[in-house]
């Protein structure tokens, strides 16, 4: 005889443990305290096995019956239920590990060596502010582009900040990567979000034509504007030597050999190998 709900709520637990079978080897087991178990009997290589399919009413009659039907098609398939039912927690318990935040401090770890202080900073401040509060605790794995765009990239944008959301699509894209690479996640789903992302419109730096360059040199000379000494020195020395703001700017005095005129800026500032620059400049601009 099937069961049904009435009877697996009204039944009352005896000196010693019975089933009640619902058939196809689902059955209740209830134990003397009153607590009633899911339990399905079935074969599996000529054994017979026992699967656990929860708790009465937690998992009701009717949930424990999917399971049933579930552990029937894996049976089909050459399957074991209970093989694949640990698989599955596995599975689970590996994803809840493989977090996006632990993938990403993992691979921020792994980088940091290579990147500048200001950099390393500045890509945990990234992490920290834009995207762990929002995909932080959810398994890489299961993450999609629509979510990552919703739920991260779409806020930034919200803010006017289109080139930290691009930013940050980029620091993502290479956490996906560092992902695939370590086995903790399946692709990198940034590639789906290429043109999703709004566009400013580029906006070039003021620059003076040619022609301008005499007038501005004797403006620069005069200094009516009345700029520190040492602001027109970083000027001329722009000027003379085509660096980066910011590469003159942390230069230091060992970087300079004033007796042959030249400045060695090393490889980590200028993002590529050590240049030697030929400074044909009075030396009196450096002091």
């Amino acid at each position: 005889m099937k069961l049904n709900d009435k009877l697996c709520r009204n039944t009352k637990p005896k000196e010693k443990p019975f089933k009640l079978a619902d058939g196809g080897g689902l059955y209740l087991y209830v134990q003397p305290d009153g607590a009633k178990y899911w339990r399905l009997k079935y074969y599996f290589l000529g054994k017979e096995r026992l699967l656990a399919l929860g708790v009465y009413p937690l998992i009701s009659l009717a949930d424990a019956r999917d399971q049933r039907n579930e552990a029937k098609k894996l049976l089909k398939a050459g399957k074991d239920p209970s093989t694949a039912k640990k698989d599955e927690k596995r599975e689970a318990l590996r994803a809840n590990k493989n977090t996006f935040r632990s993938v990403a401090l993992e691979w921020h770890e792994n980088k940091k060596e290579k990147w500048t202080p200001h950099h390393v900073l500045n890509v945990m401040r990234r992490l920290e502010i834009d995207i762990f509060p929002y995909i932080g605790s959810r398994p890489i794995a299961e993450i999609d582009p629509p979510e990552l765009l919703d739920n991260v990239l779409r806020k930034i944008e919200k803010r006017g900040s289109l080139d930290v959301a691009a930013r940050v699509k980029q620091i993502c894209g290479q956490i996906f990567r560092y992902g695939v690479a370590t086995g903790k996640c399946k692709r990198d789903i940034t590639v789906d979000l290429k043109g999703a992302l709004k566009t400013g419109k580029t906006k070039h730096f003021p620059s003076l034509d040619i022609k301008e360059m005499p007038e501005f040199l004797s403006v620069l000379e005069k200094n009516e504007a009345r700029l520190y000494n040492r602001t027109r020195r970083a000027i001329w020395l722009l000027m003379l030597t085509f660096t980066r703001t910011t590469e003159l700017i942390h230069a230091t005095w060992k970087e300079f050999d004033l007796e042959n005129g030249l400045w060695e800026i090393p490889g980590e500032r200028m993002k590529r190998e050590i240049l030697t620059l030929c400074l044909f400049l009075d030396k009196r601009l450096l002091f």
